[in-house]
Formats: C-alpha cells, structure tokens, sequence
C-alpha cells in the first residue's frame, strides 16, 4: 500500500510515521515543509495543480493530512489548516489516483460542552476559538469533497514529544526547575481544567487503522476519560519524585499570571504558574470513544500515567 503522509515531522505527523515504516506492508512517502521530508512542500501556499501532478507520479492509495498548526493568530491557522485542506481536496479531485484522505481534526472543533458529559460525532460543533474555527472548517472541507475520507477528531493528545510549549509540557518544565532549584513548593493556576488525554502512540494506532479501514465521516479519537489538569500534575509528580507541595490557587489566571495559552516569561516559582487550555473548550471535555471501537476496531492502550512520565523523561533531560 501506498502511503503519502503530509506533516510528517509534526507532532502527531512523527508518530504516525513510524508506525506506518513499521508495517512492511506499506510504503511510505512523506510530504512536509522541512528539509527532511522525501518531497518539500507547503500546503498553505502550494497550488492544487503542483500537488495534483505529484500525486499522479506516485500514485498513492491513501493520503495522511497531519499537516497543521496549533497556535498563531487566525490568518495563520486559516491559512496552516483550512487552506492546507482545501489543497489537498482540490488535488485529490483533479487526480486520477483515486487516493483514500485521512484528515487529522481535534476535539477543538466541538468547543465548550457540559461538565460531566461525553462528545459524540453527532455533537452539534461550536469551536469557541480561531483554532477550532479553522479546524472544523477543514473537516468541512473533506466532508463536502465527495472524497473517500474519514476524519479523526483528536482529543489532548499527550506523551513522548509533547511540545513544551503545551499545558502538560509546561507544567513539566515547571517542575523541573522547581527541583533544579530546590524549591520545595509549586504553585499552580488554572489546573481545575479537565481534558480527555490520549496517548500519541494511541493516535498514531488509530490513523493506521484508518487508513486501511473503509470507515467514512468523522470518528473520535480520545481515551473516553476526561482528567483534571490538578490530578495530572499529582501524578507527574510521583513519577518525577518532586517531593515538595504543589499548590492551587483558585480562580482562572489573571493578567499578572501570564497570559491565556501562552508560558510564563519568567522562572518564578513563588508566583503562580498558569496552565490553561487556549483550545476554547471550556472547563470539560470528554469523548465519547466508541465509534473508533465499533467502526475501527480500536482502543486506546497506554495510560495517563505513562504518557506523563514520557514527558517528564524529556523534560528532565532538557538543560
């Protein structure tokens, strides 16, 4: 089976990868931006006509947009994630290859929902940010293509690689250099935020499949647990062996505590750090899992716990 693969570098892209090299079944060529990518191309600024003529030359049965970006202002995740899509689509009709499109979506796109609640795909999707906004607009995109296509909304995705830059990469950091330091307390903002993590590894499982399933639409991706941020940083702290106090203070992050989404500029550990979501989705989200299982055969496998000591494995080796 022929397997092109765009965003093979990214985060979800990297994983996806090496589970696909991993099947000897496939043959894999990876599309991307970067110098280490088998073909060198932009989906937000390369034309429908230049991939539709690469497509023709390799002829794939299956093409994997992970491509797409997680942060930016909104002309630049329109441009990294709906006008990526709307490429690929465009190049996929022109096409002769008659190619299978695996879209990458988020939970993002379902936006805020009730506290106590799982997400199903019938979900009526109100993203309550650029980010959701312009990834529910690709999903709309591949939907409406007339395409052999299944989107898979991925929930917090968690584990080895997680950017530092992300609530669990930063609250990571944070603890780190609270032991680097000797700091034997941490205080910690808007960690009542509860999320469905699942494990990068679990993600990339799931993409395989559906790449060699006829499964069509838009399938959740998640563990089907949603987790407080409060209870993940307990569980990094057993694995990283911090034993000093972790501290919460009530109430979302103000204007002196960094601001929404984005790391604090300084390494004060006796100011409040603040890890909440940018993904606008509110205090909760859970998915509701079991159109992967009935339609994929699929289930997430590795937990919470080991996904956080992956991180913390990382993050103790950064200098």
């Amino acid at each position: 089976m022929r397997v092109l693969l765009m965003g093979a570098n990214g985060y979800l892209g990297r994983f996806v990868a090496e589970r696909l090299l991993a099947d000897p079944a496939v043959q894999l060529t990876a599309l991307g931006r970067g110098d280490d990518a088998d073909v060198r191309f932009d989906l937000a600024t390369g034309s429908p006509g230049a991939l539709t003529r690469f497509l023709d030359a390799v002829h794939p049965g299956v093409v994997i947009n992970c491509a797409g970006a997680t942060r930016g202002g909104a002309r630049e995740l329109t441009r990294h994630n709906t006008v990526a899509a709307a490429t690929v689509c465009e190049a996929l009709r022109r096409s002769g290859c008659g190619a299978r499109l695996v879209q990458i979506g988020c939970g993002a796109e379902y936006g805020p929902s009730q506290p106590g609640s799982s997400t199903a795909e019938d979900a009526v999707p109100r993203p309550g940010g650029p980010y959701g906004v312009s990834k529910l607009a690709a999903t709309e995109l591949v939907l409406g293509s007339g395409l052999d296509a299944v989107v898979l909304r991925v929930f917090s995705p968690a584990g080895p690689g997680t950017p530092a830059g992300s609530p669990l990469g930063r609250l990571a950091e944070a603890m780190r250099r609270a032991m680097q330091s000797g700091d034997g307390e941490l205080k910690l903002a808007g960690l009542g935020i509860q999320r469905d993590f699942v494990d990068v590894r679990d993600v990339a499982r799931a993409v395989h499949a559906a790449s060699l399933s006829a499964a069509q639409g838009v399938i959740n991706i998640g563990s089907g647990r949603a987790v407080r941020l409060r209870d993940a940083a307990g569980i990094l702290a057993r694995v990283a062996g911090y034993g000093g106090a972790l501290h919460e203070l009530d109430g979302p992050p103000g204007p002196l505590r960094g601001a929404l989404g984005h790391p604090r500029a300084e390494a004060d550990h006796t100011s409040p750090a603040a890890f909440p979501y940018p993904d606008g989705c509110g205090s909760w989200q859970q998915a509701d899992v079991r159109t992967a299982r009935d339609r994929l055969g699929w289930r997430p496998r590795i937990n919470l716990e080991e996904s956080l000591a992956d991180i913390w494995m990382e993050a103790a080796c950064r200098i």
